[in-house]
């Protein structure tokens, strides 16, 4: 038995992730994949810590709910859709009747504040800072998840965030006004014995389905880079579908919970509240990992091979990525992507990147639109082609990064360097000769 979950487990972890497309049917390339995203995005969600950063999302919430339902508030005011907004997020928070009033009750107090002047100054500076960390904190959070170094600039981050919270409360009332013409519609129907259980199915499926949109949305548009629709969907659905189940055991364990309300009286709506929004974080959390498991599946081939590469096999795929991109040049072809040089060459996708930000960093290559729309990167050289050699390759891939150690390789270890410094040299005269275009 022991055998049998060892070799499961080394399946699981190192040749499944061995497995190309060409050596098995696409069905069982396809089954291959499901397994294969379950485990990374289990094995990602636990390495990367992610329930501590719902619990940091959870207290960046609690400092800008308020704000943010002013905002929301003030904006539904101004079109007579108060009432509405406030039985929508009623709905929303599930089971947290007590917290919700509490919250309302400040968001009262805060929107009548604003006739103070103080408070337009200061105040609304406030406001501003936190609803703006709660939103960056989430971008933030979505990089790191998409392993994306560069978030939007300040331009972006005004513009879009501006949207989303210009766009919140027309969402409230559309899924408050759906609802109640779905409810209303349904009186009609209840004499026709077919369409009656219909429309009572899809009133029960509006939560479900405005749940979907709502995080599908937020994966596609959270993190700073582009997510495919069709994986977000997949990832929304499940999602959604798991904050719904969880919303319907939360509130029907509030007989539970009447215990502990017994305990510590009306004090006990806020950690039951803050509990609520640590889960719906990692629900969501949750979510975007496999989002982006999902559709980065292919990047995860070779993984272990890929962390442990040889340094011979490491110079071996930068010449060769060099010289097929030089060979494009040399052409006057359309310059290559990541993609289309895995593809060709079977490199994985995830060493390619690797070796291209490497060769960015020695400054070989460059970044350039590949299409039209400028949505793909593609690579192009970066010096003279005909004097790009393999020994100026080899050179600064030997000496990139930094040798500013306190060893003395003048005196005390200097047969040692001289020794090595020679056999460099003998290395790059053999090769000085030998261009990239020409392999």
């Amino acid at each position: 038995m022991s055998k049998r979950i060892a070799a499961l487990w080394k399946f699981l972890t190192d040749d499944i992730w061995r497995i190309t497309e060409d050596e098995v049917t696409k069905t069982t390339f396809s089954a291959y994949n499901i397994i294969k995203s379950i485990y990374l995005c289990i094995n990602r969600f636990t390495q990367d810590r992610l329930a501590n950063k719902a619990a940091a999302l959870t207290y960046s919430t609690l400092l800008a709910i308020v704000p943010i339902l002013a905002i929301v508030f003030a904006i539904a005011r101004g079109f007579g859709f108060d009432d509405l907004i406030r039985s929508q997020i009623t709905a929303t928070f599930g089971g947290q009747t007590e917290a919700v009033e509490v919250i309302l009750q400040f968001v009262n107090s805060y929107l009548s504040e604003t006739k103070s002047g103080v408070f337009i100054g200061v105040g609304l500076i406030l406001l501003l800072w936190t609803v703006l960390n709660l939103v960056n904190n989430m971008e933030i959070t979505f990089n790191r998840i998409w392993q994306v170094k560069k978030p939007r600039n300040m331009y972006r981050r005004i513009t879009d965030y501006s949207s989303m919270l210009l766009l919140l409360p027309i969402l409230l009332v559309v899924s408050g006004g759906l609802s109640i013409y779905m409810s209303t519609a349904l009186k009609y129907v209840e004499d026709y014995a077919l369409l009656a259980p219909l429309g009572k199915f899809m009133i029960r499926l509006i939560p479900f389905a405005l749940t979907w949109f709502m995080f599908t949305g937020l994966y596609i548009f959270m993190p700073n880079t582009k997510v495919k629709f069709r994986h977000a969907l997949v990832a929304g659905i499940l999602a959604g579908s798991a904050h719904q189940a969880f919303q319907f055991l939360y509130i029907s364990g509030q007989l539970w919970v009447s215990r502990y309300n017994a305990i510590y009286g009306s004090f006990a709506a806020l950690p039951m509240f803050l509990l609520w929004l640590q889960i719906s974080w990692t629900i969501c959390l949750f979510g975007a990992q496999l989002t982006y498991a999902t559709q980065n599946i292919g990047n995860f081939s070779f993984d272990k091979d890929t962390r442990n590469i040889s340094y011979r096999y490491r110079e071996f795929v930068s010449i060769l990525i060099l010289s097929l991109i030089t060979k494009r040049f040399a052409q006057g072809e359309p310059p290559y992507t990541a993609e289309a040089i895995s593809e060709q060459s079977q490199i994985p996708i995830q060493l390619v990147h690797r070796t291209l930000y490497e060769l960015q960093e020695i400054r070989l290559i460059h970044e350039v639109s590949g299409d039209e729309k400028g949505e793909e990167t593609a690579y192009q050289p970066s010096m003279d082609i005909n004097r790009l050699n393999v020994a100026v390759l080899l050179d600064r891939l030997d000496t990139h990064g930094s040798e500013d150690f306190k060893i003395d390789r003048e005196k005390a270890f200097g047969d040692e360097w001289a020794v090595l410094m020679r056999a460099k040299e003998e290395y790059y005269k053999s090769t000085a000769n030998v261009l990239l275009k020409d392999l």
